[in-house]
């Protein structure tokens, strides 16, 4: 993440007023969690001034607009980053207002784009997916309101004012091993061949190691030891973390959970490093913890 957060500033705002008119100020537009890229020999996501977003709404940041500061840049300039949702106005309108950029979702935007604006637009997508879905106080019904700079909601109701923050539903992610294999999963709305690590959401008054161990023997049948923590990365689809981890196998035979995996199967190192992306099999996407996984285990970096 290349910006500083300023949680401090937050609700400083006369500070935030001059950022919202500050010509340098950059503004992240999200669509129904798509966002704006270019495309190109360097592509880039679009991360423009307040005209562009004046040029479509009307020439001023209106009420109803969700927006959110992200953070300052590090440097000595620190220069404002705002996520705006753009998804009450016409697809057209949003991609003739950014022309020749293209509308995308965030899986396909952050393979194509430099890592720190992918850092950037995911942080944009979960705080705009929060704001979208969570217009209501969700103890007395009433009309929330934006405060701290999108980075809280106040129910307007008076004699509730329940403050709502931001939520990140934990889940986590294991690479599971026995020897010289490790297991592989599918589900069926996957894309075309995709095959990643076993995963699964964390559930009240559970460790987080107790939920490994679960979630793996609920979807397959196996039975773990050696449960050990990898590293963990924001999954704005649309709003986890994922808390990556490694396990040993004490068990083989296979029980799966049809309503969770099309099918597991144990995979060899040297079969997996010898394997080419295919439509019968491909691992995910570089930007995901999953494949960071399965990488670190062929190549035996991980465990130790």
């Amino acid at each position: 993440m290349p910006l500083d957060r300023v949680d401090h500033l937050r609700g400083d705002k006369v500070w935030l007023e001059r950022q919202l008119t500050d010509p340098r100020s950059r503004f992240i537009p999200v669509w129904n969690q798509e966002s704006i890229v270019y495309l190109g020999t360097e592509s880039h996501a679009a991360i423009d001034g307040l005209n562009r977003v004046d040029k479509l709404i009307g020439g001023t940041l209106v009420d109803g607009v969700p927006l959110a500061l992200l953070g300052v840049t590090r440097d000595d300039n620190g220069i404002a980053y705002f996520a705006i949702d753009l998804s009450d106005f016409p697809r057209d309108a949003l991609v003739n207002c950014y022309e020749g950029g293209t509308l995308m979702d965030l899986r396909d935007s952050v393979q194509v784009i430099p890592e720190n604006e992918a850092a950037i637009l995911s942080y944009a997508r979960g705080l705009m997916y929060w704001h979208r879905h969570n217009g209501f106080c969700s103890v007395c019904g009433h009309r929330n309101s934006s405060t701290k700079s999108g980075h809280e909601l106040r129910c307007a109701n008076i004699k509730c004012g329940a403050v709502h923050f931001p939520r990140t539903d934990s889940a986590i992610i294991v690479l599971v091993y026995d020897k010289d294999e490790c297991l592989l999963c599918r589900q069926s709305h996957w894309p075309t061949g995709m095959h990643s690590t076993l995963a699964g959401f964390l559930e009240p008054g559970e460790s987080l190691e107790e939920s490994v161990a679960r979630e793996i023997f609920e979807e397959s049948g196996v039975h773990l030891t050696d449960i050990k923590y990898h590293s963990s990365q924001p999954w704005p689809f649309p709003s986890s973390i994922m808390v990556g981890f490694m396990a040993q196998a004490t068990s083989r035979e296979l029980t799966i959970d049809r309503n969770e995996l099309e099918y597991a199967h144990w995979y060899s190192r040297k079969w997996l490093q010898n394997n080419e992306d295919s439509d019968d099999f491909r691992l995910p996407g570089a930007y995901s913890i999953s494949r960071r996984l399965i990488c670190d285990w062929i190549e035996g970096r991980f465990p130790i």
